[in-house]
């Protein structure tokens, strides 16, 4: 066999670092430069020849068709719902005591209780002092001045009915005349009570009172 002879390198004068040695191009993947070029290649299509994306259309509820009988009418969407069915358990979505509570009288079947009670203390109605009463039979009067019946023609007959006409007073009520303001026409004047100063300034201007019956 033959040897091979070692070759020594020189060494590098003293005072001198040697160079440091060009790093190889590191060499691509097959692979990877064949996509690059397939990408390089396809042009890009301009924004204006894109399609446009499709847009998503708003969910229309089913039209109804029109009624043609009785059989086909029903309420409005959202016009009726469920009753509300309380003791059937958390899944009712009435809780678990179906809104009454835990213990106590109110939480138990067949509560009741009178008007005005307050648990067994003692109740507004009678801790409020009374004083006086309202009279059950008191007849309550439109009220007509003299002043509003100026605008009547003269010699004209004033009855309740021209009164609610003018909407000086109620059909459903009867009329009593007062004295307040200036009547210079003479009128003929039916109402269902007339005070002493009305029916004085009514004569004495040429007219005539006359009292109905309620």
């Amino acid at each position: 066999m033959v040897e091979k002879k070692k070759t020594t390198k020189p060494a590098a004068p003293a005072g001198k670092k040697p160079a440091p040695k060009a790093a190889a191009p590191k060499k691509a993947a097959p692979k990877a430069k064949k996509a690059a070029a397939a990408v390089a290649e396809t042009p890009k299509a301009p924004a204006a020849a894109r399609p446009p994306r499709p847009q998503k259309k708003a969910v229309e509820a089913p039209a109804r068709p029109a009624a043609t009988g009785v059989h086909d009418l029903a309420p409005a969407a959202g016009a009726t719902h469920y009753r509300k069915r309380v003791g059937r358990g958390p899944g009712s979505g009435h809780g678990k005591t179906a809104g009454r509570g835990y213990k106590g009288q109110k939480s138990r079947t067949g509560y009741r209780h009178m008007r005005g009670f307050e648990g067994g203390q003692m109740p507004l109605h009678r801790r409020v002092p009374k004083r006086g009463f309202t009279n059950i039979f008191r007849v309550e009067y439109d009220i007509v001045n003299l002043g509003d019946l100026d605008r009547f023609e003269a010699g004209s007959a004033v009855t309740p009915q021209a009164l609610a006409d003018a909407r000086l007073a109620r059909k459903s009520r009867p009329v009593k005349i007062l004295g307040d303001g200036e009547l210079k026409k003479a009128l003929t004047v039916s109402a269902h009570k007339f005070s002493a100063s009305a029916k004085a300034r009514i004569e004495a201007a040429g007219g005539r009172c006359e009292v109905l019956s309620r």
